[in-house]
């Protein structure tokens, strides 16, 4: 029996927000791996790669100001970041 790998942090939680949307865990998996493999964020196995445990480290506020950063430019102390709506401001 192969051992069981651990799911990366940014794949579980991508599939706890699909399944709160009405996915089925299956559903919600299948989907998860497809646009984190796509996006470079886990391997082909499901392993995270360095890019996808750097994000799954992260909190939202520094995703959030981390994709704003690379939309708009800047550094991520010039954004503040709503918890509310997972958005950011220019300060």
């Amino acid at each position: 029996m192969a051992p069981k790998r651990k799911t990366p942090a940014i794949k579980s939680r991508l599939v706890k927000q699909l399944k709160a949307k009405g996915k089925s865990t299956e559903a919600a998996f299948a989907i998860a791996q497809s646009v984190l493999k796509k996006s470079g964020n886990v391997t082909s196995s499901g392993q995270a790669t360095a890019k996808g445990a750097k994000r799954g480290a992260m909190t939202p506020a520094a995703r959030a100001k981390s994709r704003a950063v690379k939309k708009s430019g800047g550094k991520p102390s010039d954004y503040t970041y709503n918890r509310k709506t997972n958005t950011t401001r220019k300060r």
